[in-house]
This record gives structure tokens, sequence and C-alpha cells, in this order.
């Protein structure tokens, strides 16, 4: 699709689900006054590998995200962007920056459903909801645990992946998934991982409060 104005993060930006951005970075308020200028506007999401966000000099990864605009807000001296995950990219070459990063890249192919993957995402949805309920616990939920997904049945496998209160690393990991039993075995299997760790600090949490009693 060539050259793509690309926005590295320092977290993964998943298929189907939203993206707010503060953007204050000169840089970037240029490239969100070009994209602005277009009818339909997108850019790339990667996530930064090594390195901080702002100042450049970080480390890419090679595969992300297409992220479309769907509302933008003024500030006094920033910009508020809401935007959606769409197709997943490969960054093929990076470009000089114009001033904000750009990048050649290639689209990949989306994620097949079979109705016979309809068991394993009743159980993904399961075990999602029941491990963000214990994260909300501890106030490490990104998201609500009963917050709802799509009817369709790809997308709604995506946003559980972001729902799972998991580290951006296996965020990561999920993005690349090659078919959607993968992806769907993937979100299950690190969050069995990750329940045992969850539920122990949950516990001591609870006689932490106990113990003020």
């Amino acid at each position: 699709m060539g050259a793509v104005a690309m926005f590295p993060l320092g977290s993964v930006l998943l298929p189907y689900t939203p993206l707010v951005l503060r953007v204050f970075e000169p840089r970037y308020l240029t490239m969100m006054g070009r994209l602005l200028d277009v009818d339909d506007p997108e850019f790339g999401v990667v996530l930064i590998e090594r390195g901080l966000e702002s100042g450049g000099g970080d480390e890419r990864s090679s595969l992300g995200t297409m992220a479309r605009i769907v509302q933008v807000e003024a500030g006094s001296a920033d910009l508020y962007v809401v935007a959606v995950g769409g197709e997943r990219i490969v960054v093929d070459r990076w470009r000089e920056d114009d001033p904000h990063p750009v990048a050649d890249v290639t689209r990949m192919e989306p994620l097949i459903w079979d109705d016979a993957l309809a068991p394993l995402h009743r159980e993904a949805e399961r075990v999602v909801r029941r491990l963000a309920s214990i994260a909300s616990v501890l106030d490490e939920a990104r998201w609500d645990p009963a917050t709802p997904i799509s009817d369709d049945p790809v997308e709604s496998s995506w946003q559980l992946a972001a729902i799972a209160p998991l580290s951006e690393y296996d965020r990561f990991r999920l993005l690349k998934s090659t078919t959607l039993g993968g992806l769907l075995r993937g979100v299950i299997d690190l969050c069995l991982e990750e329940e045992p760790v969850l539920i122990a600090r949950a516990a001591d949490v609870r006689d932490a409060d106990d113990d003020d009693l």
C-alpha cells in the first residue's frame, strides 16, 4: 500500500479496538494536520521495542496495525485523537522522517472465522472476563470486565484479546497470530498463565484490608 504515516507507541494496538491519543509533539501535530485533509484518515501504529514515545531514537517493531481516525478534539496546544484499529501491517522499510515517521507497509491478510471455532470463542470470552474481574480488584483492568463485544466473531476475538489484562509483550504475541483459532487459543493460554498470579495478588490485597479492620 506504499508510504504510510506512522505513530510508534509504547503499547500494542489490536484490530477493532479503540486508541485514544494526546498528540502534543510538533511532528505528530503536523502528521495529524496532513491526515485530516483526506477523506478517510488513517495511520500505522507499531510497538516501540526499546526507547521512548517522545523525542525519537526508538527501536520499533516491524508488525503493526492501521488506525482509522474517528474523532479529533483540539486543545490549547495539543490534540485528542480517537482512532480504531483496522488491518494488520508489516513494515517493509522505514523512510526518512517527514518530520514524523513514515514507512512503506504491506497489509496482512485478515484472519478467517470458521463456525467450528465457536466453542473456543465462548471459552476465551469466559476466561477473559473472569481474569478481567480479578484484575479489576487490583485496579489493573484495562477494560470493565462486562465490556460488550462485537457480534462479528472476528472482531470480537480481537476485542477479547484487548480486554484480557495481559502485558504488552503478550499482546504483541497475539498480534502475530496467523489463524483465528491460534489467536483464541493464545488468549486462553496466556490468561490461564496469568490467573494464579493475579489471584495470589488479589488475596494479598484482601488480607491487607482485613488487617486494617
